[in-house]
């Protein structure tokens, strides 16, 4: 369903100002958890967010920050929120979709230049859309807007959108897509971009080195395919390989690492089950099909994730982080290099989906908790 338009009162307003304060006020002092690294130090930044989906940070420390009903907002360190900026495109905010990664680009300082995907509706369905814009010199509206990609492929009743963007050492940008839902076995068509991870210039252009180009019977922008519903996408700075999470059904949640041309099996090899109980995959295991460097059984949903490069948490150095929604807690993932030699499950007891995870410039753990009460948290060291 569309989200309502509601009139809010000025005293129903009021009080949603001063719920918001409160909450603040009482992130202000932390709460603690327990941790490998010694006890953390969660603060509630902002409050109020509607389902926030992504979060970038700007050079100056501020943060643009997307919700998924369709408005896209800055917000200091301090977790004063901007109005609504002008320009965002108008998204398709049912189901799972609406608006969803955020990213700088890596000129960002020079050219203000953005890149962020969503649902957009076609009829009845909807589909994954690329967007590259410019943050105005105000900074309160995007100018110079341009679709660069659009999905094709059979629509989604509103499931299973996918919609993570990384961008790559040379412009290019990786965009993740999911399969629809009910579409499952089109993972593994070439002709279409259901369950693919692309990869194009930044004007939306196939690369003409990417694995499927000239080819008459696949797309020219796929580069990996046999995904699911990837909900974390990001390049590994050890090594520049792109590494990337996704849903599985009943269980069978992935951590990869995506190759060239590269097929990862969904619908035909995984772990998991389908919600009814019933069997989905031929096996395990195939081959020419790839298996993942981590799997969960049973789901915990992993979201965004982040490799940790910062200093404020030495023991951590080199770990990547996700977020997970139906575990509701923040997973650490201990590497050796392109191996996960541990996990470490944390934040429990917070009780939050946790919808993304950014280092921030401060190197704190930044996160995003998705509800219609969504807040911005830092994770931090206890003082």
């Amino acid at each position: 369903m569309k989200t309502p338009v509601v009139w809010v009162t000025a005293a129903l307003a009021a009080a949603i100002v001063l719920t918001a304060s409160l909450l603040i006020a009482t992130g202000a002092r932390g709460q603690s958890f327990a941790s490998s690294a010694g006890q953390l130090e969660v603060q509630t930044v902002a409050a109020g967010l509607v389902n926030p989906w992504a979060l970038a940070f700007l050079p100056d420390g501020r943060m643009l920050v997307t919700e998924r009903p369709g408005r896209m907002r800055l917000v200091t360190p301090e977790g004063q929120l901007s109005p609504p900026l002008k320009g965002v495109p108008e998204v398709w905010a049912s189901g799972q979709g609406g608006l969803h990664d955020v990213i700088l680009d890596r000129s960002f300082a020079q050219n203000n230049t953005i890149y962020f995907c969503f649902a957009e509706r076609d009829g009845n369905g909807g589909r994954t859309a690329v967007a590259s814009a410019v943050l105005d010199s105000k900074q309160t509206r995007l100018e110079d807007l341009s679709i660069i990609f659009r999905q094709q492929g059979p629509l989604s009743s509103g499931n299973h959108y996918g919609c993570r963007i990384a961008q790559a050492s040379d412009g290019k940008l990786f965009v993740a897509l999911g399969e629809h839902f009910a579409y499952r076995n089109e993972a593994q068509n070439l002709g279409n971009h259901l369950g693919k991870i692309i990869r194009i210039a930044p004007d939306g252009s196939a690369p003409k080195d990417n694995p499927f180009a000239g080819r008459d019977d696949a797309k020219p922008e796929i580069w990996s395919f046999g995904h699911r519903n990837a909900q974390g996408l990001a390049i590994n700075p050890a090594t520049g390989y792109l590494w990337e999470t996704e849903h599985g059904p009943r269980g069978g949640d992935e951590v990869n690492i995506i190759g060239k041309g590269r097929n990862y099996g969904w619908p035909v090899v995984g772990y998991g089950i389908d919600y009814s109980g019933a069997k989905i995959h031929d096996s395990t295991a195939r081959s020419g099909m790839e298996q993942p460097i981590k799997y969960w059984v049973p789901s915990i949903a992993p979201s965004g994730m982040a490799f940790y490069t910062a200093k404020l948490f030495p023991k951590w150095s080199g770990s990547l982080f996700t977020g997970a929604l139906a575990g509701r807690m923040l997973v650490r993932l201990s590497l050796n290099g392109d191996a996960v030699s541990d996990e470490e499950r944390l934040l429990q007891n917070l009780n939050e989906r946790i919808r993304d995870v950014r280092q921030g410039p401060d190197g704190a753990l930044w996160l995003l908790t998705d509800s219609s009460a969504g807040r911005i948290l830092r994770v931090s060291p206890a003082k």
